[in-house]
């Protein structure tokens, strides 16, 4: 497992494994950083319309782990871990993202960028790198592409909230 963990995929990246989407943001890059990072923040904002969070365990730093449960607008219950590989403000974010269970084979890796515009605000884009090319297909008939669309739109509200005397 410690290779799958150390070893970066993103120089040999290969499209039919990886789903990439990206999104400007109305903040600057520490702002956006610090609501993926402040666990009191990431939790008011993360997961699809509709889905609630609870947090076991949370620690957002290099070797921490953010254990939480979704559940969908129906009740179904998903467990979830990340475990944090690289943390470097306000730069970047890379994490393993499964099911809450050891080794779990369908997780993927997942790398987040903050990239700042020269208008102030902050281009953010999410790679995830999923084990084989039959499992990304998998995850984007389920909605992935979708449900993580969702996702960037509560973040972008978030974020531009803090430019109004938000929480960010």
């Amino acid at each position: 497992m410690t290779e799958h963990r150390n070893a970066s995929p993103w120089a040999n990246a290969h499209l039919e494994r990886e789903v990439v989407m990206s999104r400007v943001v109305d903040a600057d890059p520490a702002t956006a950083f610090r609501a993926w990072t402040d666990p009191e923040q990431i939790v008011q904002w993360f997961g699809p319309a509709g889905f609630g969070i609870k947090t076991h365990e949370i620690d957002i730093r290099e070797g921490g782990v953010w254990r939480l449960d979704m559940t969908a607008p129906d009740g179904t219950v998903f467990p979830n871990r990340m475990e944090f590989l690289r943390v470097e403000a306000p730069k970047l974010i890379e994490f393993l993202h499964g099911s809450d269970k050891d080794n779990d084979p369908d997780a993927f890796r997942m790398l987040v960028t903050f990239d700042p515009q020269d208008n102030g605000k902050t281009a953010v884009t999410f790679r995830q790198m999923h084990p084989s090319a039959e499992r990304r297909a998998i995850v984007i008939g389920f909605g992935a592409v979708e449900y993580g669309a969702q996702t960037w739109d509560k973040f972008a509200a978030f974020v531009a909230s803090a430019k109004r005397g938000g929480t960010a």
